[in-house]
């Protein structure tokens, strides 16, 4: 009541009656609601009820001993062990005692976790009374209790876990340190404002102060980060850590949003998901990051201190036969030009599954990085399909191959880079390779679905040369499903290096085909000491592009002239510019 009026009232009811202080006239802009409680007048049937509600207690205590004996235990009793409700206990009629009994209450506070703060305060003389329900809001808005363990004076192990993930991403270059720039785009992030230079060295300072190894070549290592918390916290700057954690997307329990991880995305029917051109820079940057020994290849122990901000490793073996590796098989940045593997990989996960790539961006710190309201901004929803085959044009990069034959015929086949022997364990069902088509990077995503009918941009149909009845299999197939489909189909004659038999059936392939129009068998081996030939590549995502042309166009020889042309000079333009910006870096 002494609030409400600011003055002390002479008659004072046995029990105030629920108010809701407004958002507006306090601190942290946060509504309040206050419920009283009396003895005198209610049930232990009403106060349970009220305690199962309510986000914090006030404790009004004069005596200690009830404290202890009577109401924490009562209050314990009530909640849910994994929820407990903040307490805050209040040394009321402080104009009636000469000393503080804070000595007597400190013992009781570091005794229960639950207990937030201590206050003194006096109605009468108006003490601390504004000040007292400032405390109750940031108990309830910043809680001591998922962030500091009182008894040992340190962090708790989840609030050191969120932090360290939040240095990793703050630490743009992965040298272990924040630097100026570091520290001052954290601060930007965080607080919407510099740190000027000589606060910058206040702060290093009072590190090196407490620790020896908090500061190293001028910058914050994440011991001095971790300190620094500490120190907020155990100064009552709980807000403080608490605004870092929630800008970094974590909740009250220290797990990351759904908000967070999953913003609202909207894709219309007949629409697929790319990345767009800054989440692929993004991307690259976060190769470059982890390349520690620039050797434009990702280690096992690169790949590793990558996923540490990851709450789970989200790769397995089979990874690395999707992408582009090296000799020894690590994920490597393939030739031309600049074609982040990470971020292949990431376009991968993106066109079969927009939410596991939002998901993945938001562990990476993608919104924090690059200043976006959420990591929907890395995404491009592509347009309706039959828009782009009635306009003849496309601004899609991203397209899918399905790979259909009988088994053994070569339908396992890889793209250009990839291993030539796979492990039948760490098989992909996916892989992915880099086209140029008139000068523009493409991707293709071929699968080798069983699903005949699955959603495609083309469709390869694969025989084995050296398998009589295994052409059989792929002209049944096109025959039953593609051949009123208006989706492209090639025929691939694979295992090209084996001699060639004759097919039984009743048709020879190049009659097939000539009979339905397709091209010729396009020959294809994996069998060779030299990376297979990506030609094929750039045909089946050139017929993705322009279904249209199918039939037409695509005949002609000059065509396919001009588009392998256009990939072979932006390859080695793109190349030579690789190379430059390697010695540069």
């Amino acid at each position: 009541m002494s609030l409400v009026s600011e003055e002390f009232p002479d008659e004072v009811p046995l029990r105030a009656e629920e108010i809701t202080i407004p958002a507006d006239v306090t601190p942290e802009r946060v509504p309040t609601h206050i419920v009283d409680y009396s003895e005198a007048e209610q049930s232990d049937e009403q106060l349970y009820q009220e305690i199962s509600k309510v986000m914090l207690i006030l404790c009004f205590v004069y005596a200690v001993i009830p404290v202890t004996s009577h109401w924490i235990p009562l209050i314990n009793d009530r909640t849910d062990k994994d929820s407990r409700v903040p307490l805050i206990l209040v040394g009321n009629k402080s104009d009636l005692v000469e000393h503080s009994s804070m000595e007597t209450i400190l013992p009781i506070m570091n005794q229960y976790q639950d207990i937030e703060t201590c206050v003194e305060c006096s109605a009468k003389n108006l003490k601390n009374i504004s000040e007292l329900f400032y405390y109750a809001q940031k108990a309830v808005l910043h809680p001591t209790g998922p962030l500091y363990c009182p008894e040992e004076k340190e962090l708790k192990p989840s609030c050191i876990k969120s932090l360290t993930r939040i240095f990793k991403v703050s630490d743009l270059d992965n040298d272990g340190v924040l630097n100026d720039n570091e520290l001052n785009f954290f601060q930007r992030t965080c607080f919407n404002t510099p740190l000027a230079p000589q606060a910058l060295e206040d702060v290093k300072n009072v590190v090196k102060r407490n620790m020896s190894d908090g500061v190293k070549d001028n910058g914050l290592t994440l011991k001095g980060f971790l300190f620094l918390h500490t120190l907020f916290i155990q100064r009552g700057r709980h807000e403080t850590t608490w605004t870092v954690l929630r800008r970094f997307g974590y909740d009250d329990d220290l797990e990351l949003t759904q908000e967070y991880l999953f913003p609202l995305l909207k894709i219309p029917p007949d629409c697929t998901t790319e990345l767009n051109h800054n989440a692929y820079l993004f991307l690259q940057s976060v190769f470059d990051k982890h390349d520690k020994d620039r050797d434009c290849a990702l280690s096992p122990e690169e790949v590793k201190d990558l996923f540490k901000v990851f709450p789970y490793m989200p790769w397995g073996p089979d990874v690395n036969n999707t992408v582009c590796t090296n000799d020894q098989g690590w994920i490597n940045v393939s030739g031309v030009p600049l074609p982040v593997d990470v971020s292949v990989t990431r376009l991968l996960t993106t066109y079969l599954d927009v939410q596991r790539s939002l998901e993945y961006l938001g562990y990476l710190g993608y919104s924090i990085i690059c200043e976006q309201e959420s990591q929907a901004a890395a995404i491009t929803v592509t347009r309706n399909k039959r828009i782009d085959l009635q306009k003849k044009q496309t601004q899609r990069s991203v397209f899918r191959c399905n790979v259909l034959g009988a088994r053994g015929s070569g339908e396992e086949w890889v793209p250009p880079g990839l291993p030539g022997r796979i492990r039948e364990d760490h098989k992909s069902f996916y892989a992915i390779s880099t086209t140029y088509v008139y000068g523009q990077e493409k991707y293709l995503i071929s699968t080798s679905s069983r699903r005949r009918t699955s959603p495609v941009d083309v469709v390869c149909l694969v025989y084995d040369v050296n398998n009589p009845r295994s052409f059989e299999y792929a002209a049944k197939v096109y025959k039953q499903y593609f051949i009123d489909s208006k989706t492209p189909c090639v025929v691939i004659a694979a295992k090209s290096d084996l001699h060639e038999v004759r097919q039984h059936y009743s048709l020879s392939p190049h009659e097939f085909c000539r009979k339905h129009k397709l091209h010729p068998p396009q020959p294809f081996t994996c069998n060779t000491t030299e990376a297979p030939s990506k030609d094929i590549y750039t045909r089946l995502t050139t017929m993705a592009m322009y279904p249209h042309m199918a039939q037409a166009d695509l005949k002609n020889s000059t065509f396919w002239l001009r588009a392998s042309v256009g990939a072979t000079v932006f390859a080695v333009l793109g190349f030579a510019m690789y190379r430059a910006l390697l010695k540069q870096r």
